[in-house]
């Protein structure tokens, strides 16, 4: 299959997901899996940063319209994918040149990319948090959600790595 094509279906299906599904999913107001980016975290190695910012853009721009949250998810989305370049250069010495090889368990290792993963959602889902509550006076609890929503979508991202994206 064309990689655009299945980057494109791959967005359709996990902005359906997270609005259809996971948006509906709240375990006592503190955690809010938000698998959708793992979106970013898969695009190719080799998506130039204008690419990547726009495309981070439209994922929590589709977010935040089905979620009635003005700009939290584009804004959380966008300052992923501005930091994703520099955790890569951190974790993966040499990447590979093909176009179509994106970051996966199976690619990277799964220490590499459970690090690389864990990075990228803590400082979504942080990001995300401070812009909701957009206070310091309950930082504590902001940091809390924080890290419990990434134990949970981290979770997801695992056995979604395992289920579909990895070596036959």
């Amino acid at each position: 299959m064309n990689l655009y094509l299945r980057l494109i279906l791959r967005f359709i299906i996990l902005v359906l997901i997270q609005v259809l599904v996971l948006n509906n999913i709240r375990f006592g107001g503190y955690v809010n899996p938000y698998l959708y980016v793992l979106f970013i975290l898969m695009l190719p190695y080799e998506t130039p940063g204008w690419l990547l910012l726009l495309s981070s853009f439209f994922l929590g721009y589709a977010i935040d319209s089905f979620t009635n949250t003005p700009g939290m998810h584009t804004a959380a989305s966008v300052f992923v994918a501005f930091c994703r370049p520099a955790i890569l250069k951190l974790l993966v010495s040499n990447p590979d040149n093909d176009p179509d090889s994106f970051p996966s368990i199976s690619d990277m290792g799964f220490r590499t990319f459970f690090t690389y993963a864990l990075l990228l959602t803590l400082i979504h889902h942080t990001t995300l948090f401070l812009l909701e509550i957009f206070r310091f006076s309950e930082i504590l609890l902001t940091l809390f959600r924080s890290g419990i929503s990434t134990v949970f979508t981290m979770l997801l991202i695992i056995i979604a790595q395992y289920l579909f994206y990895s070596k036959h």
